[in-house]
C-alpha cells in the first residue's frame, strides 16, 4: 500500500508542479506585453505623418527616374509620338543617300598626276588610240571627259574645248545627284523635331487645362515627347549635314581636277598640232 501510494505521488508531481508554474508564465506575458504596449504609445506621438510623406517622396522620384533612365530606343521612339516616324523616314533617306555617294565617289577617285604622266605620253607618241583606251580603262569624271576631248580632236581646238565643257556638266551633274537630298534632310530634320516639341508642349498644357488637380505626373508625357522629338531630329541633321559637307567638298576637287586636266590635253594637242605644221 505504501508503494502504490509513491508511485501516485511521483506520477501526480510532473502535473503539479506544471500548474503552479503556468501563472508565472501567464503573468510574464502579460508583462511583456504591457512593456510593449507602453513603448508604442511612447513612440506614437514622435511620428509625424507629414514627414513619413516627405521620406517616402524621394524613394517614389527615384523609382521613376531609373524606369525612365532604363528606357532603350524602341520606347524612346513610342514615347516620341507620331514625329519620330517622319523623322525615321529622313534618317533612312539620309544614309541611303550617303552610302550611295560614298560609293561613288570611291570609283571616282583617281591618281591625276599618275593618269595625266600617262596620258601624256602617248600624245607625245602619236598614239592617240591608246590615250583613248586609257580613258575607256580609267573610271571617273576626269577620264570621261578627256575622252570626249580626244573624240574631237579631228574638228579642231574649238571643238575638243567644247567637248570638254560640255562632258563637265555631265559629269557634274553626276557627282552633284544626291546632295540636294542630304541638304533637303539636314534642314527639315530639326523642323520636324521642333513641330513635335511644340505638339508635345501643347497636349502638356491641355492636360493641365483639364485637370482639377495640377500634378508632374499629367505634364511629363507631354514634356517628354517634346525634348524627345527635339533630340531626334538633331540627331538626324547633324551626321547628314556634315556628310553633305564632305561630299561638297570632293565634288570641289573634282572639278578642279577636271579644269587640270582638260587644260593638260588641250596643251598637248596643240603642241602635237604644232609640231605638225613645222
Amino acid at each position: 500500500m505504501y508503494k502504490i501510494l509513491l508511485v501516485l505521488l511521483l506520477v501526480m508531481a510532473p502535473f503539479a508542479m506544471a500548474q503552479n508554474e503556468e501563472p508565472e508564465v501567464i503573468e510574464t506575458t502579460e508583462e511583456v506585453t504591457e512593456t510593449v504596449e507602453d513603448v508604442a504609445s511612447v513612440e506614437e506621438p514622435v511620428v509625424d505623418t507629414d514627414e513619413a510623406d516627405v521620406a517616402e517622396t524621394p524613394v517614389a522620384e527615384e523609382v521613376e527616374r531609373s524606369q525612365s533612365a532604363s528606357m532603350d530606343l524602341k520606347d524612346l521612339f513610342i514615347a516620341g509620338g507620331n514625329f519620330m516616324w517622319p523623322l525615321l523616314l529622313a534618317l533612312i533617306i539620309g544614309v541611303a543617300v550617303t552610302v550611295e555617294r560614298f560609293i561613288v565617289f570611291s570609283k571616282a577617285k583617281l591618281d591625276v598626276n599618275k593618269f595625266l604622266e600617262q596620258l601624256g605620253g602617248y600624245i607625245r607618241k602619236g598614239d592617240l588610240s591608246g590615250a583613248e583606251n586609257l580613258c575607256d580603262r580609267t573610271c571617273g569624271p576626269v577620264s570621261a571627259i578627256l575622252r570626249s576631248g580626244l573624240t574631237r580632236r579631228d574638228k579642231g581646238l574649238v571643238d575638243v574645248e567644247k567637248a570638254i565643257e560640255g562632258a563637265g556638266s555631265i559629269e557634274m551633274a553626276h557627282l552633284e545627284k544626291g546632295l540636294v537630298v542630304l541638304a533637303t534632310v539636314s534642314s527639315v530634320a530639326p523642323m520636324i523635331g521642333f513641330l513635335g516639341t511644340v505638339s508635345g508642349m501643347i497636349r502638356a498644357f491641355g492636360e493641365i487645362a483639364a485637370a482639377k488637380n495640377v500634378d508632374a505626373s499629367l505634364v511629363a508625357g507631354g514634356i517628354q515627347e517634346a525634348l524627345i522629338t527635339t533630340a531626334s531630329g538633331l540627331c538626324v541633321a547633324i551626321p547628314i549635314q556634315m556628310a553633305n559637307n564632305y561630299f561638297i567638298a570632293k565634288v570641289g576637287r573634282f572639278i578642279t581636277d577636271m579644269e587640270e586636266a582638260s587644260m593638260f590635253l588641250v596643251d598637248q594637242l596643240a603642241d602635237m598640232e604644232h609640231l605638225k605644221q613645222l
